[in-house]
């Protein structure tokens, strides 16, 4: 292991513990802040659920409950969304939302779920790339793309899937594949402003047959782009300026 890579590691390291450090100071004078998603209460529970659209396009959905493996593992206070979506030609996608509440800890990196599920991810194939979207105004969406494959049996038989995600609050939305950007910008304000920023990690999903991922991804593209402005609250509409109404 060479000087650069040592560096790197410390000062990775530093980052992570100092971030942890500021964090945990502040937290007995935070104020935990509005999410970047559509929610509404659980009757009897803390939780909240995110309010994903039953139809996007021609896709019709059906409402799913987060696996027990997830919700045990992860804070008592985080909160769900998840509903698969189908076209009328049999293809489907997956569209989750976990958002956390005042344990930072529910977001993670989902290289390391994929790869506790088997999936082996193309390193080579994933990539940090954008979505346009078009409403509530036109701007690109920063995502990460993982590209995966899945034995299905002792044969060298494989399926592949497309995994899409990214972190919105109500005041940012970023692809953040390290991680370390979402952890600045939250102990940032949190330094500044006492507040809590509540993210949502939003995560896409759909499987397909070996050299069908471009196409497939095109298609999520289109799902993401109609289906974002149904429940993301950020970006949100530009304020009207008084001097460009006539």
């Amino acid at each position: 292991m060479n000087r650069r890579v040592l560096l790197s590691s410390a000062v990775a390291l530093a980052l992570m513990g100092g971030t942890g450090f500021l964090l945990n100071e502040a937290r007995r004078h935070q104020t935990l802040g509005p999410p970047g998603v559509r929610t509404h209460p659980l009757p009897g529970s803390a939780r909240l659920e995110a309010d994903l659209p039953p139809k996007v396009l021609d896709y019709g959905s059906e409402l799913r409950e987060m696996e027990a493996i997830t919700v045990n593992s992860l804070p008592s206070d985080t909160s769900y969304g998840w509903r698969r979506y189908t076209a009328p030609d049999g293809f489907a996608v997956d569209l989750r939302v976990v958002l956390m509440g005042r344990d930072r800890s529910s977001m993670h990196k989902p290289q390391k779920c994929l790869a506790g599920q088997g999936w082996h991810i193309d390193e080579t194939a994933s990539t940090e790339t954008q979505v346009r979207i078009q409403q509530p105004y036109q701007y690109e969406l920063p995502v990460e793309k993982l590209v995966a494959h899945y034995p299905t049996s002792s044969d060298g038989q494989v399926i592949s899937g497309i995994y899409v995600y990214w972190y919105v609050t109500d005041d940012a939305v970023i692809s953040s594949p390290s991680g370390f950007k979402r952890m600045y910008l939250m102990t940032a304000k949190l330094l500044r402003t006492g507040i809590l920023q509540r993210w949502a990690y939003v995560s896409c999903f759909a499987p397909c047959s070996p050299g069908q991922e471009t196409a497939t991804f095109d298609r999520m593209k289109t799902f993401i782009a109609a289906s974002v402005p149904e429940f993301q609250l950020y970006p949100c509409p530009k304020p009207i300026s008084l001097s460009s109404v006539p």
